[in-house]
């Protein structure tokens, strides 16, 4: 039986390998049985089978019958599917009982997923190129929801063997990337932050809501970042911000190391680094606001 990865291998186009993998999956219950198959996954196989369909169908679109049909299922089962969708902004129908397209929600979707793709595309050669000159460990990280997520990594010369990262979520307010995020964020968000109890970490992580206030003050002045054992005992980093086009902060570049090699006196050496490396990428995104602000202190 042909799978979705499969199918990305070779031309066929997708819609026409995800509803039979759906009939199969959903149908054969002699193979997976009910239990195995919970409702719900059925329903998502079936979801995702109907964007690809009306992603192939492209401005033909399709109506109910259509997908019914095309998935195998009762016509009543492909209207709650497709009005499921709809409600999330997925399908829409442009005319009264018309045909069904993709909706607005998929092109939100895409240009979120792009923007997160660009980002870590346009990042990569500066943060290899700052492991190499720091010989530390060089992260990416952005905000997501409440917390840092780090989707970038790149290893220096003497974190060979380090700790991946990548994928890993970290808090707000213990670690140089998320004191960067939270500096720059909007004002509910560092009202939410200051808000909430602020775990400790070790005995050097800030729990106190006015004196995070303050840290995030100095950071915003100085334009840099730093933690010295506030997430880790023995682990310091340090971090700058990377601007989108429009100016916006949108991820933090940092840099982590044992405290031994990363030593609090040599953090504002570092921290150049850092934050000229925040300053390559941020103009790699469009942003060139540093230019227009060296230009117009001359």
């Amino acid at each position: 039986m042909k799978t979705w990865k499969t199918a990305v291998k070779t031309s066929e186009p997708l819609w026409e390998v995800c509803p039979r993998r759906v009939r199969a999956v959903t149908t054969d219950s002699a193979r997976y049985g009910r239990e195995a198959v919970p409702s719900q996954v059925q329903s998502v196989d079936r979801a995702i089978a109907i964007l690809y369909l009306l992603a192939e169908r492209g401005s033909d679109g399709l109506g109910v019958t259509e997908v019914a049909a095309e998935l195998g299922v009762h016509k009543s089962t492909a209207f709650r599917l497709i009005t499921a969708l709809e409600n999330g902004d997925l399908v829409e129908q442009l005319e009264e009982r018309g045909k069904y397209h993709l909706g607005r929600g998929i092109v939100r979707l895409a240009g979120a997923t792009t923007a997160q793709l660009e980002l870590s595309t346009e990042s990569r050669p500066i943060c290899r190129n700052l492991a190499a000159e720091l010989g530390e460990t060089v992260n990416l990280a952005i905000s997501d929801a409440g917390e840092v997520t780090n989707i970038l990594q790149e290893y220096g010369s003497s974190a060979v063997s380090g700790r991946n990262w990548t994928g890993q979520r970290t808090p707000l307010h213990a670690t140089a990337s998320g004191k960067i995020l939270l500096a720059w964020a909007d004002d509910e968000s560092v009202r939410q932050a200051l808000d909430e109890d602020l775990l400790e970490y070790t005995p050097h992580t800030i729990t106190e809501a006015p004196a995070l206030a303050a840290e995030l003050k100095k950071v915003r002045a100085q334009g840099w970042a730093s933690t010295a054992e506030e997430f880790e005992l023995g682990l310091n980093a340090l971090a700058a911000p990377v601007r989108n086009a429009s100016g916006d902060v949108v991820a933090a570049v940092g840099v982590s190391g044992p405290s031994y090699r990363l030593s609090v006196e040599s953090f504002a050496e570092v921290a150049a680094h850092l934050v000229q490396g925040g300053r390559e990428i941020s103009t790699r995104l469009g942003f060139f606001g540093f230019t227009r602000r060296a230009r117009s202190s001359n």
